[in-house]
């Protein structure tokens, strides 16, 4: 490279001197450079990178697995490693730079800067581990641990039911306090522990990729699967509530290769039902995933899980190893992508653009992933429990998930539901349930003390909404008459001792530091609410005003959805703002 950049540079000096002397002109000698302009990568960063990433045979598009390769092994991103990367990926070293400092799980550490400490120390300071007193932990945390274990202030990590939670390294503790945190210091417990879910051989036992194979052998018909899929009801579990028959019909619509994306990277505050599956039948869903694959004619399938749960990356490196030495039958290759905190990542293009080794940037629309998703070719994007619920529709018939629904609601949902209830966790209640009869029925009533005050139906995005609403169907549809909707179905309940005021703030806080920063309506957009909200009276002519133009014109559903909160709490509860 240097060699042809210089032989560039005296084939354009001697141009020069030929144009000089033909005009008359006076030549000014030039010096030619050495060696390219910008930082150089030395022999022993080189050397480095080796021992860390193995043999030279290197993905672009694995630029963020390289970079937590890094990350794990220094504890942070000396800037001298990314420089030796880039060069080996042969990319812009700005490039790698504005990946590795866009994901908040990365820590780039210039020359002359002091590294982070080995160890860090993340608590939650998501709403419901706020409720439970975390910013108090985190303060506290901060003078015991001194400068030796770095405390982060972290979004939610998705174990709202064991609120509040602090993850040590990866290891992940619940119900966190200053006593169980030292305890896990001293003991150097430092990784998640494996959950005790279903293996590969025991899920075959039990009937497990019958209905897979049955498929493959053409005793089960696609149109068959299909067809149950639309009297089933079935919606995308995510958030959107596309019915699942429509996207995979729009996929097999489309030309080949076609691939798919699943979404595991559930950052909704409030939101841990992905995990929950995860860690009891994990098969379930991969079982899910390669019907779906088949019925579509899928090529290839990436996962994308979220950085915080690394005990379920364990658990999936283990069971697809499995699956794929022991495969019932031909099955895509499928590969486990790791995200690195940024909650915008949820969002389907999103995603596509960090499985892809980019920033998690949204794309604009159209075209749709359906038509052009993963390098460029058609994708079918799914969340994680949308695929869950595949083989028991099938095997149990649609007619089956149907007829759970209530008040004319069909299916079963998976309700996330965490706040001031005596038993937090996923519980699983028929679509259409009130929250009253949810916070009753299946989370053990109010705790001792506390009066049912409000509640979030969606997380953070859904809105929040007073008690006396406690009687609206919790379903697709059902609330967005009311300025809220149910998202991934996270109820966060607030009592008579919280303010609403109080959570719309902490939520504002949120989107602000979880914004992508690419459109200027979102961007700008959650730093002015938060100034906003922050004083005991709102402007609320202004706040509207905010609000309306962050719905029109941001780019994504973080933009559009981050004023929900703050408006209904101006509509239901004015006198703690006014």
């Amino acid at each position: 490279m240097a060699m042809a950049l210089a032989m560039a540079q005296r084939h354009t000096h001697r141009r020069k001197q030929a144009l000089n002397k033909a005009l008359g002109l006076e030549e000014k000698p030039i010096r030619l450079r050495a060696h390219p302009k910008g930082r150089q990568v030395s022999a022993k960063d080189k050397f480095a990178l080796h021992d860390i990433l193995g043999g030279p045979a290197r993905q672009r598009t694995l630029l963020i697995e390289y970079l937590h390769q890094i990350q794990d092994a220094e504890a942070c991103l000396p800037l001298h490693l990314l420089s030796a990367l880039a060069a080996d990926l042969n990319m812009a070293q700005a490039e790698v730079y504005e990946v590795a400092s866009f994901y908040h799980h990365f820590d780039v550490v210039r020359e002359g800067e002091t590294r982070p400490p080995a160890l860090t120390l993340r608590v939650c300071n998501g709403l419901s581990c706020a409720l439970e007193g975390s910013e108090a932990l985190i303060k506290t945390m901060k003078d015991v641990l001194g400068g030796n274990i770095r405390v982060q202030a972290v979004p939610c990590v998705g174990r709202c039911d064991a609120a509040p939670v602090a993850v040590l390294g990866q290891n992940p503790i619940g119900r966190a306090n200053q006593s169980a945190i030292l305890a896990a210091v001293s003991a150097k417990a430092y990784k998640a522990p494996m959950p005790d879910a279903l293996d590969y051989k025991t899920y075959v036992q039990q009937g497990g990729y019958q209905l897979l194979e049955a498929l493959h052998q053409g005793s089960r018909a696609d149109e068959a699967i299909i067809a149950a899929l639309e009297v089933s009801g079935l919606r995308g579990l995510g958030g959107a509530g596309f019915p699942v028959y429509r996207k995979w019909n729009i996929l097999r619509q489309q030309p080949a290769p076609r691939y798919m994306a699943v979404n595991i990277d559930e950052g909704e505050p409030g939101t841990f039902k992905d995990r929950y599956y995860l860690e009891r039948d994990p098969h379930r869903f991969l079982e899910g995933m390669l019907i779906a694959a088949k019925v579509t004619g899928i090529s290839a399938i990436w996962i994308y899980l979220r950085d915080e749960y690394a005990h379920c990356r364990q658990l999936l490196e283990r069971e697809l190893k499995a699956l794929q030495a022991q495969a019932p039958c031909p099955i895509p290759e499928i590969s486990l992508r790791r995200g690195a905190g940024a909650y915008i990542c949820g969002e389907e293009s999103a995603m596509i653009e960090s499985i892809e080794g980019k920033r998690g940037v949204p794309r604009l629309r159209p075209p749709y992933v359906a038509e052009h998703g993963l390098y460029g070719r058609p994708t079918l994007e799914h969340n994680m429990e949308s695929l869950y619920w595949i083989r028991d529709i099938v095997e149990r018939g649609g007619h089956w998930f149907a007829s759970q629904g209530l008040r004319g609601r069909k299916g079963l949902r998976s309700f996330s539901v965490s706040g001031r209830v005596n038993k937090p966790g996923v519980h699983l209640a028929p679509a259409g349930i009130t929250v009253s009869e949810l916070i009753k029925g299946y989370a053990g009533g109010m705790l001792e003390g506390h009066s049912f005050y409000a509640y979030l139906p969606g997380g953070a995005s859904g809105g929040i909404l007073p008690a006396s609403m406690g009687d609206i169907p919790l379903d697709f549809d059902t609330l967005n008459p009311h300025g809220a909707f149910i998202g991934s179905a996270a109820i966060i309940v607030l009592s008579d001792k919280d303010r609403a005021s109080d959570a719309a703030r902490n939520l504002m806080q949120f989107f602000e530091h979880e914004s992508c920063g690419q459109c200027t309506p979102c961007r700008v957009g959650t730093n002015k609410m938060n100034q906003l909200i922050a004083h005991d009276q709102w402007d609320q002519a202004l706040i509207h005003e905010l609000s309306q133009t962050m719905i029109d014109a941001s780019i994504c559903g973080l933009g559009q959805a981050a004023p929900n909160p703050v408006l209904l709490v101006m509509k239901h509860f004015a006198h703690e703002v006014s």
